[in-house]
């Protein structure tokens, strides 16, 4: 295959790294030899010059253990209880082993809350660039403690690419209990084969995925690919590769193939189409025709009255919707120039009505390409 890996890390100045809950726990508890070969990895490229920031599960994991429970609690207090239990335990071992190499580190705990509110999303950002600048490795979780939605969906795969995104990082690697994407589970059938290259995410790579689970953490191979996905969208390679396999960061980075790549797309989305892309929960969606998908995926325009067929739930102003085809495939998300309610009023009719039917027009469009981005992919 022509895609070639070493380019994407000979440009690399930031990189996050994510590593799930199967490579730092084992049966007694934390891996404390995974941790401590990942951070000497770690502080190896800081010092050659690299920023990384860390985005770590294991607290839930590491929480059952050391309560002794043998298995996650069903029970949401009893889930907070052991990730609060969990997570003091696991960034204290951090903490130690980067010290041994000289280098802080600095915990930061998240919710779905914090990155779609622009100004909490901002400011977590600058917290992160200043972490950077002190040269503070940042150690990032989701905040299961106080955040029900956060255990539920429980993902830190999306919470990695996400801030792979709020940071204009150069890469993804997500350091996992097995070796990359296989096209099927290597955990059972021994004639799997691994796909050392994925050039474009289809329909195919999602059934691969959707076939091979993942065990103490919560999101399997299929929230790796969504992660991929989206860190792909804004022109940015992801690595899924196994976080046990010795001196793994620093093989990559010396541009041996290991794991799966996950290539690019060559334009990069803008900072802010990100956050409205990836960080924001759409309040409903805009069902449109073939006319208004073909104007705002090949065109580039924005999504006008004439164009809309249906609205699905109640959303205000400015709130964050999703836009589908007849399909109902969601195409993107955009943040709406008029409430649902209004814009079952105008659906399907000209700009120059809109002031007709409501008494006011603000904006000829539902949604300005300017707030507007497209996450739909088609099928290779």
């Amino acid at each position: 295959m022509k895609n070639n890996r070493k380019p994407g890390f000979d440009r690399v100045k930031r990189m996050v790294v994510k590593i799930g809950s199967n490579v730092l726990t084992e049966n007694n508890g934390l891996n404390l030899t995974a941790i401590r070969s990942i951070t000497r990895q770690i502080c190896r490229l800081i010092d050659a010059g690299l920023e990384v920031i860390l985005v770590s599960s294991g607290a839930m994991a590491s929480g059952v253990k050391k309560v002794g429970l043998t298995k996650r609690p069903d029970e949401l207090p009893q889930r907070q209880a052991v990730a609060a239990v969990g997570q003091a335990g696991l960034i204290m071992e951090y903490e130690k082993a980067f010290s041994r190499y000289h280098k802080k580190a600095a915990q930061i705990l998240l919710t779905r809350e914090d990155l779609s509110n622009r100004k909490r999303y901002l400011n977590a950002r600058n917290t992160l660039y200043t972490l950077l600048s002190w040269q503070v490795v940042p150690i990032i979780n989701e905040n299961d403690t106080v955040s029900v939605e956060e255990i539920e969906l429980g993902d830190n795969d999306n919470l990695a690419a996400m801030i792979t995104l709020l940071m204009d990082a150069d890469i993804l690697i997500n350091l996992t209990d097995i070796e990359g994407l296989y096209n099927k589970d290597p955990r059972i059938y021994h004639d799997a084969e691994l796909i050392p290259i994925v050039a474009a995410i289809t329909k195919s790579t999602e059934k691969y995925a959707t076939e091979i689970p993942g065990a103490l953490g919560t999101g399997g191979m299929i929230s790796k690919i969504r992660a991929a996905r989206k860190v792909n969208s804004a022109g940015v390679p992801m690595v899924i590769a196994r976080g046990d396999k010795p001196n793994i960061l620093l093989k990559l980075f010396s541009g041996k193939a290991h794991g799966t790549f996950f290539v690019p797309k060559k334009e990069k989305l803008a900072s802010r189409k990100c956050w409205i892309a990836f960080s924001l929960k759409p309040h409903g969606a805009l069902k449109i025709d073939d006319g208004a998908v073909n104007a705002i995926l090949k065109n580039g325009k924005s999504l006008l009255p004439s164009g809309i067929v249906a609205v699905e739930k109640d959303f205000s102003i400015g709130a964050p919707v999703a836009f589908k085809n007849q399909k109902n495939e969601i195409l993107g998300i955009g943040l709406a120039n008029y409430s649902a309610a209004d814009i079952r009023k105008i659906m399907g009719l000209k700009s120059k009505q809109i002031k007709a039917v409501l008494g006011h027009k603000v904006y000829d469009e539902v949604i300005h390409r300017d707030n507007l981005a497209i996450t739909y992919e088609c099928e290779a």
